[in-house]
């Protein structure tokens, strides 16, 4: 059983960053950030796997999201840059513990999830 709890998020303007927190019990293959904006589907934004470190993103954040983990205190950050309005929507921080390959950004390859944070960019 893994559990999540995030923290972070809030209002910011157009440029500026937020770091995102989730503290992780439990011993899961991956940790994955994932968003959802109003009318829209959950989409994977990043993922960090606990087995060799790897990560990947979505292109839509590529060199402006980084996903990293402090392992002593069992804690994975989403450090976000240069937020932009289209960043706007509810982060949801997820684990898997079933192995697909190095990283997965698949909404279905994850089983436990946390509670969301709201981020919210205005221009």
């Amino acid at each position: 059983q893994v559990q999540l709890v995030e923290s972070g998020g809030g209002s910011v303007q157009a440029g500026e960053s937020l770091r995102l927190s989730c503290a992780v019990s439990g011993f899961p293959a991956y940790t994955g950030w994932f968003r959802q904006a109003p009318g829209k589907e959950r989409e994977g934004v990043a993922v960090i796997s606990s087995v060799n470190g790897r990560t990947d993103y979505a292109n839509s954040v590529k060199g402006r999201f980084t996903i990293s983990r402090d392992n002593a205190e069992k804690l994975v950050f989403l450090q976000m840059n240069s937020l932009e309005p289209a960043d706007t929507a509810v982060y949801t921080c997820a684990a898997s513990n079933r192995w697909y390959g190095s990283t997965s950004l698949d909404v279905d390859h994850y089983n436990f999830w946390g509670q969301g944070t709201q981020v919210t960019v205005s221009s």
